[in-house]
């Protein structure tokens, strides 16, 4: 829809773990514990997971348990954002059950169903929105939005080195400067030694704008 070439394939089926194996010659149980085979075809390994619906997140990145379905609905209501939550099928063509192509249009960035559910799932998530949205030009919607400011304490359970990734995509975005300054509250809790300079709203703002004016390369936005 972007009209960009994605990095990656994450290829999705109703077929059982033990059916996929069947299916191909070389196969890899990179997570068949949660429905993952990766298919050997050439060099090449192509991850290949079943539908599934997720149990109950009790560390706020895992789920204790996965039921495999046929339905894949259900596989993308567990997904994060609604533009994520689409799939696509070569006789079929996209399959959106979530509105995801009309929220890319609006340049809205919204959680699948309940925001606190998917954040509390998963508290990485709350980065990635305010990511996608400084590297998509996007704006939160309201409720994902304010699900961002209640759950940001969450971030404290994730691993730095996930949130340092999340961090660098978000500075070396188009909208980085609008982020920076609309959820200012987000950086203050992830970067205590700038909280005074923020309570500055001038000085933060000004700051902002000049990241966002040097080249998107990670050192220099860092910097």
């Amino acid at each position: 829809i972007l009209k960009r070439e994605p990095g990656d394939w994450d290829i999705t089926t109703s077929a059982l773990p033990m059916q996929v194996k069947g299916l191909f010659r070389r196969t890899v149980d990179t997570g068949i514990q949660h429905g993952t085979v990766t298919v050997m075809l050439g060099r090449n390994g192509y991850e290949v997971t079943t539908y599934r619906i997720d149990g109950k997140y009790e560390d706020s990145r895992h789920p204790e348990s996965v039921e495999f379905t046929p339905k894949l609905e259900e596989d993308l209501k567990r997904r994060d954002f609604t533009i994520n939550a689409m799939a696509y099928h070569p006789q079929i063509g996209i399959l959106d059950p979530f509105d995801g192509r009309l929220d890319l249009e609006k340049r809205t960035i919204r959680c699948v169903g309940n925001p606190e559910d998917r954040f509390q799932e998963d508290a990485l998530r709350i980065l990635r929105a305010l990511r996608f949205a400084s590297v998509y030009a996007c704006s939160l919607s309201q409720k994902t939005s304010d699900a961002v400011f209640h759950y940001v304490d969450l971030l404290d359970s994730v691993a730095k080195e996930r949130m340092c990734v999340e961090w660098t995509k978000l500075l070396c975005g188009s909208s980085c400067a609008v982020i920076l300054q609309r959820y200012a509250a987000v950086v203050a809790h992830q970067f205590p030694t700038l909280q005074e300079t923020i309570q500055n709203v001038l000085e933060w703002h000004a700051i902002c704008e000049r990241v966002a004016h040097v080249s998107p390369i990670p050192s220099i936005r860092w910097a």
